[in-house]
Formats: C-alpha cells, structure tokens, sequence
C-alpha cells in the first residue's frame, strides 16, 4: 500500500513543485471521495436494509452460480476454451488450494467450501471493477428520470462481508481440530513438539494470540487491498484533480499523468490483484484447516 501511495503523491509532488501548480491550488473541500464506499440504506427491512453492499454479494453470488451451472450443463469431450478455462481453475483450486494443504479425506470434505469461497470472493472483487448505476448520493436525468450514476464499488471492499469470511473459515478449523483431537488434545498441538517446562507457556500464548490475529490478517488484507485498488483508480481517473481544483493548465497536464495511471492501476487490479487476493485467501483457508487437524504444526 505504501508504494501505491508513492505512485499517487509522485506526480502531485512534482507538479505542486512548480510555482504555477503551487499559486493555482485550492483544494477542492466539497469534494468527498469516502463517499463512494458510504452504504446508505435502499430498501429499510426494520432489523436490516438493502444498501450497496447487499447488493454486490447477491449479485456476485448470482453470476457465480449461473455461470458454473451454465459451463457445467455444456461440458463436452472436446471442451471450448471457457470449459477449459473453469476447467483450469478447478484444477487449481482442488488440487493446489486444497490437497496441496490437507490430506485426502479433509480435502475431500472442505473443497467444496473452499471452491465457493475462491470463486465467491473472485467474482466480487471481479465485479467491483464494473462501473454499475449505484451511486444514490448523484443523479443523472435521463429523458426524466433520476438514474443512481455509475460507480465503482466491490463488496470485498467492505470489511463486514471479508470479516464474515474470516469468521466462517475461523470457526471451522477450530472446530475441526477439536474433532480430530478432542479438545485438550487440540489446545495442547498448539504448543510446538519438543518444547517442556517454562517456555510452555509464553509459547502457548503467543500461539493463543496469533489465532486472534488471523481474524484481522485474514479479513484487512483481503478488504484493504481491493479498497485501495479502487481509491487509485477513483483518484488517478479524476479525482485528484477535482480535489486540487488546479488551474486549466495544471488540470490538463496532471490529468494526462493521471489518467495513463488509472488505466495502467485498472489493468493491474482486474488482471491480477482480483484473483491474486481470492487465491491466498482460499489458500490460508486450507492451510489453517490443514493444520488444525495435523499430528503436529
């Protein structure tokens, strides 16, 4: 995140840098990016509402389901290149993600959880770089009618629904290692072999702390990259120069700086980052429910 800063301060810096940029500036303070990912109610169900990101997950989860239906209902013997591209990643996901971090049977009954979770969170952060009608805050008239502008949002980018994610993979493998080794059996395989006397304990405590941090590791790195992929390209396509609210000449020459990166930070999100999160994601998940039933880790 630090160097993706850098990206965004370099060509601002040089640019305020110069006399003209510096006299020109004036910060533009009705500008108010964090409110593309506020989540004001749609629809007010009493004990909860629809908002944006409601909206996003049954989305993401529809096109997930309707398009593994799909290819699996047009398998053939000579597959096309979209069955060998589902094809593919089922491979990557059964036998990399999952039997490369568990044993047979484990992995026999977790893949399908895993498989969902890798393809739900990719298909969100996915998503999220489609520019949909859900900006309610702005209105555009179309031939009379007040249309939601377009918008980039993921619901990954909101921390609720990874926190979600890390909670469900957190209490399965828990529950897993007390299976497989009852529950002194499991308390005590947290404390590595060969380890006796006083350094037991701040060991095992320290082993009590990282399972707590995995709750926020698992979750912020997943919500924290995709919302900062998505401030780059909200600041690079445009709103760096609505926020400095330079002169016509400094907005001309930082808009062009900015706009190649917005394209460049666009590609770079959708053609790697989406997948790259939804594969250590799927791939923590199999490592910590590997471990919870192991002999020793």
């Amino acid at each position: 995140m630090l160097k993706r800063f850098a990206l965004i301060a370099a060509p601002t810096a040089a640019l305020l840098a110069t006399p003209a940029g510096a006299s020109a500036i004036e910060i533009n303070e009705s500008f108010r990016p964090q409110d593309e990912f506020k989540l004001d109610p749609w629809i007010d169900l009493g004990v909860m509402s629809i908002n944006k990101a409601v909206f996003y997950v049954i989305v993401a989860t529809a096109l997930m389901c309707w398009t593994m239906v799909y290819v699996a209902k047009r398998m053939q013997e000579r597959p096309n290149k979209v069955q060998t591209a589902v094809e593919t990643v089922f491979l990557l996901m059964r036998d990399n993600i999952t039997r490369g971090n568990m044993d047979s049977k484990m992995a026999a009954k977790w893949f399908p959880f895993i498989g969902a979770l890798f393809l739900f969170i990719w298909f969100s952060n996915m998503l999220g770089y489609l520019p949909l009608p859900t900006n309610t805050e702005h209105k555009v008239d179309i031939f009379g009618l007040e249309v939601p502008s377009l918008a980039l949002f993921a619901a990954t980018a909101n921390i609720s629904v990874p926190l979600v994610l890390t909670l469900f993979v957190w209490f399965g493998y828990h529950i897993e290692g007390i299976r497989a080794k009852g529950p002194v059996g499991y308390l005590k395989s947290w404390v590595p072999a060969g380890v006796e006397g006083p350094a037991t304990f701040p060991i095992f405590l320290i082993e009590v702390i990282s399972h707590f941090v995995r709750l926020v590791s698992l979750s912020v790195r997943l919500f924290a990259n995709i919302l900062a992929g998505h401030l780059l390209i909200l600041f690079m396509g445009g709103g760096l120069v609505v926020l400095l609210n330079l002169a016509v000449g400094g907005s001309v020459v930082l808009g062009l700086i900015t706009g190649t990166m917005a394209v460049a930070f666009f590609l770079f999100e959708v053609g790697l980052v989406a997948t790259l999160q939804a594969f250590i994601f799927a791939t923590l998940t199999a490592i910590y429910l590997g471990g919870a039933v192991a002999e020793e880790h």
